[in-house]
């Protein structure tokens, strides 16, 4: 079973002073990650003309209309798989990163750097093999749409092929402020410096929001199955991905924990007893047990939901000590 990193005593909620230091330890253990895609775009706006002719429909004027045609079916299975490897880049990406307030950016710890890479690697060879795939199926996609569109096909909106028009690739921007910065304008190198220390404190309030709510779905998700009764009167029936999803957070929440947050490292620890060393079979057979981590996750699941109504509260305690903190 997953086990969380040690936990330090302290008061449910950080007051604003306790920021800095998870924002500096986050700022030295992790990179910033980038991770961009190239993709064959399937839609194309109508020309002129054809926006007048679409117009004459409904006795309208074509410069009034935005219209566009999509130029292949991407519910065909062969496009489905291609765009189903970039929803587990995705997934992926986000399961082992951090969010940072700069858009495209997320956070990745330094060590996971290399494994970073070469999974992107890993899946770009995945991606190649389905869009090969679907290229042994372009020929056809191409005659369904000619039928569909009619007069709006043009067989100069297509490729000849669709090898080399997807991609994944990764980068791992700077997000530190240019040391030269330091010798051409001191004083400007000091205010992109304590901006980019606001960025890691923003990054800290992202990283516990999120970690809150996916706590607080997944917690209440299982603990509504466990504790419901159905219409019949007899328990509801739960996946076991319900247990699952729970422990495999609890490994990434072990993983990316910055520590900023000792009430949620304590609800977190809570949640974890509850379920150690318990399966969905356990639950499933055994009335008395199933009742008892009920109970427990129940409780946690009303912390969680106090928790979540102060955090507004506390970010605009924070935003209001910065002005004399400067």
């Amino acid at each position: 079973m997953t086990t969380l990193l040690n936990l330090a005593d302290g008061p449910p909620a950080a007051p604003p002073d306790d920021l800095a230091a998870p924002a500096r330890r986050l700022r030295t253990e992790t990179a910033a990650a980038r991770v961009s895609f190239t993709w064959l775009g399937t839609r194309k706006a109508l020309t002129a003309p054809q926006r007048d002719r679409a117009a004459e429909a409904f006795d309208a004027e074509g410069s009034c209309l935005s219209a566009g045609k999509r130029l292949l079916d991407v519910g065909h299975p062969a496009f489905r798989a291609v765009t189903a490897v970039r929803g587990r880049i995705r997934s992926y990406w986000r399961e082992t990163s951090l969010p940072f307030p700069e858009p495209g950016v997320r956070l990745i710890r330094k060590n996971q750097v290399d494994d970073f890479a070469r999974r992107i690697v890993d899946f770009q060879g995945e991606l190649d093999e389905a869009v090969a795939e679907l290229d042994r199926r372009y020929g056809d996609l191409r005659r369904a749409a000619a039928e569909r569109l009619g007069s709006l096909y043009d067989p100069a909106d297509y490729p000849a092929t669709l090898v080399g028009l997807f991609a994944v690739s990764c980068d791992f921007p700077s997000v530190e402020p240019p040391e030269y910065l330091s010798r051409l304008s001191p004083a400007l190198y000091e205010r992109e410096r304590a901006r980019m220390e606001s960025r890691f404190e923003e990054a800290v309030e992202l990283a516990e929001r999120a970690f809150a709510e996916e706590f607080a779905r997944l917690v209440e998700r299982l603990a509504e199955r466990l504790d419901g009764v159905g219409d019949d009167g007899r328990p509801k029936v739960f996946r076991d991905s319900a247990v699952d999803n729970l422990c495999n957070f609890f490994d990434r929440f072990r993983a990316l924990n910055v520590r900023s947050d000792a009430q949620l490292d304590e609800l977190v620890d809570r949640a974890r007893s509850a379920v150690r060393g318990v399966g969905p079979r356990d639950l499933r057979e055994a009335p008395d047990l199933r009742r008892r981590v009920a109970t427990q996750l129940s409780r946690v699941q009303s912390a969680l939901d106090g928790m979540l109504v102060e955090r507004p509260r506390r970010r605009i305690l924070r935003q209001a000590a910065a002005p004399g903190d400067a």
